[in-house]
């Protein structure tokens, strides 16, 4: 089953980036990929907020989004969002929202980030989504012509709880859109998404922001795609492009007859204290 994976480096102009989209969606068709995957906020990137605020719109008003749904339905192809900013009618802070779209244009599930990235790196870099962004309340699944789809957003990679709770639910992949920063990226991204794959024994798909952006900040790039044994089938390096790869899905039944940890797996207590 092919797929394709953009890599992207996000602008701050939300129709910018969807129309670089769209035409990725449409070489992914051409290419004849069953679905396409963008990073994390890839219809905008600005850490400027106050700028920033003037494009954010609940689903039903975002024209970047109409504009993907027109085109998942125009080119017949399933279409991971990645994310973007989610203005919730009523809601005092955005959801970092997931949607994926059918090749009929229907919306076929969301997934809003779980895990808010607050951290101050050794770099002198300092984040706080919580400031702007409230997390989601639960982890969600998705059926695809991949087979059953697990969703989850850059940070979220830190959770293996989150990760727990899909191989116990006995998904085919994870979806990892991310817009990881340089220093994290260096130290983290390979370990910790391949860890992720061999332990839920799914495939990882992991499509991510790279470069300098225009708001200054810049990403590792890097995007993957991980069977479940752990090997990478795909590394976009640091370059902004589309990029496909064939996934053979009879590699999970392979795996998890060879290493059957869902079949081994035991319901954990909690720790007692020794002494």
């Amino acid at each position: 089953m092919r797929i394709a994976v953009h890599q992207m480096t996000s602008c701050i102009d939300p129709m910018r980036n969807a129309s670089d989209m769209a035409d990725a969606i449409a070489s992914a068709a051409e290419a004849k990929a069953a679905m396409y995957f963008a990073p994390e906020m890839a219809i905008m990137i600005d850490r400027d907020r106050a700028r920033a605020r003037k494009y954010m719109a609940n689903e039903s008003v975002s024209m970047a989004l109409q504009g993907l749904i027109a085109a998942a339905a125009r080119h017949r192809i399933w279409v991971h969002i990645g994310s973007m900013p989610i203005l919730d009618d009523g809601a005092e802070k955005l959801a970092n929202r997931s949607i994926i779209i059918s090749p009929d244009g229907a919306i076929a599930g969301r997934y809003d980030k779980m895990h808010l990235f607050d951290v101050d790196l050794a770099s002198g870099e300092s984040w706080r989504e919580s400031s702007a962004y409230i997390g989601g309340e639960q982890p969600v699944m998705v059926q695809t012509p991949l087979g059953r789809m697990g969703l989850a957003i850059c940070y979220d990679m830190r959770f293996p709880d989150l990760f727990s709770a899909y191989a116990k639910s006995g998904v085919d992949m994870i979806t990892l859109p991310s817009a990881f920063t340089v220093p994290t990226g260096e130290a983290h991204w390979h370990t910790l998404l391949r860890a992720r794959a061999i332990e839920s024994t799914a495939f990882i798909i992991a499509a991510a922001q790279c470069g300098v952006h225009e708001d200054g900040r810049q990403t590792y790039g890097h995007s993957l795609v991980v069977d479940p044994w752990g090997t990478i089938l795909l590394d976009m390096g640091s370059s902004p492009g589309l990029a496909c790869v064939d996934l053979d899905l009879d590699i999970i039944k392979r795996v998890r007859e060879q290493i059957p940890v869902h079949a081994n797996r035991r319901i954990i207590p909690s720790p007692v204290i020794a002494g």
